[in-house]
Order: C-alpha cells, then structure tokens, then sequence
C-alpha cells in the first residue's frame, strides 16, 4: 500500500524558485508547508543518476534525511525526438554555466543549433516526482506531456525550456501561457496528480 503523507511541513528538494511556486500551487489544498532546501540552505546533491527517477530519489532522500522531515523532489526534462531523446536527464546540464549558474536561453539556442533542418519537430515534457520519508521509504510518480518545440523561444512566463515548448493541441508556449493554464496541461501536474492519488487523497 502507498503510505499517506499527513499534513504539516514539506521540504522540497530544489533551490529552483519556479518549481518552488508551481508546488506550492499544487500543494496548497492537502494543508502541506512547503520549504524549499534552497531556503533552508541545503546543498544541492550531486545527481549521478542515468535516469529521471535515480536523481529525483537522491534528491529527496539527501533532503529528508538532513532535515528530519517529508521531502518532495522532481527531476524533469525536455527530451527532443530529433536529438534521439536529448538533453532528457541532462537537460539541466545543458543549461548550467562556467559558474555553476544556469541558463535555459543558451540551452535553447543548442537544441535549434543540434537539430538543424531536421523536420521532425517532437519533443515532450516528462516529470518524475519521489516523495521521501526519514525511514528512507519512497513513492514514485511520473507525468508526460506531448508537443513540438519551436524556435525562437516565445513568452517570459514559466521557467527553463518553457519559451520553446508548445504541448499537443494548443497554440501558445508554456512560456506564453498563464500559471493556471499551464497547469492544466503540464508534465508535473499529472506527475503531481498520479502522486496525490497515491500519498494525499
């Protein structure tokens, strides 16, 4: 049986301050107090993972042990079909700079650089979502969202590959879109709502 997560404090395992409001978002009804470790000045583990879930795992279970309580990690990442799935697991070290900081409009400019003319214009969103416990106990969730990427990247919303990202059926980019919008068709909303069916409802 999953293991119910009770409301009260919440560590998310990320100093990324635009996934800290999209949880927060998602949070908000289940009475949950979301933390991020960026805030509680924990240092960002080293993701030796080859998979979405080994690094979202790391992440979460090096939060909840140095902390003491629940903590949520995600670990996302465009994959692009023309670049046989790339940057996928290292699509946050394709944007990551010289001093460590990071840089999605760089990252973006590699994709259109990397695919060329390929016409193949597929590309998807994929979210896995590991909710950790001090015992080392873990729940998995994963959520896809189907699209194209285009280019030049459009709108200032959102975060990371967003600009460049328009799902299945729609128009605008993730960028372009309000908060609401996008989290009516975004990767980690369904990774979110396959988690709550397990751990909050």
């Amino acid at each position: 049986m999953p293991r119910k997560l009770e409301p009260g404090r919440l560590v998310l395992a990320s100093h990324n301050k635009g996934k800290l409001r999209e949880f927060q978002g998602l949070l908000a009804p289940y009475g949950m107090e979301l933390v991020s470790a960026g805030a509680l000045g924990l240092p960002e583990p080293e993701e030796t993972g080859t998979t979405f879930v080994e690094n979202a795992r790391i992440k979460a279970l090096a939060a909840t042990m140095a902390t003491g309580l629940p903590a949520l990690s995600d670990d996302s990442g465009c994959e692009v079909a023309a670049l046989g799935g790339a940057p996928g697991v290292y699509t946050a070290d394709w944007a990551t700079q010289p001093d460590g900081t990071r840089d999605y409009h760089p990252a973006m400019e590699r994709v259109a650089r990397e695919a060329g003319d390929n016409p193949d214009r597929r590309c998807a969103f994929v979210a896995t979502l590991v909710l950790a416990w001090p015992d080392g106990h873990t729940e998995v969730a994963e959520g896809r969202t189907e699209g194209v990427w285009v280019h030049p990247p459009r709108g200032g919303n959102g975060f990371g590959f967003d600009p460049m990202f328009v799902p299945e059926s729609e128009s605008e980019t993730f960028g372009e879109m309000t908060p609401e919008r996008k989290a009516a068709l975004s990767h980690r909303a369904r990774a979110f709502a396959a988690l709550a069916r397990l751990c909050l409802d």
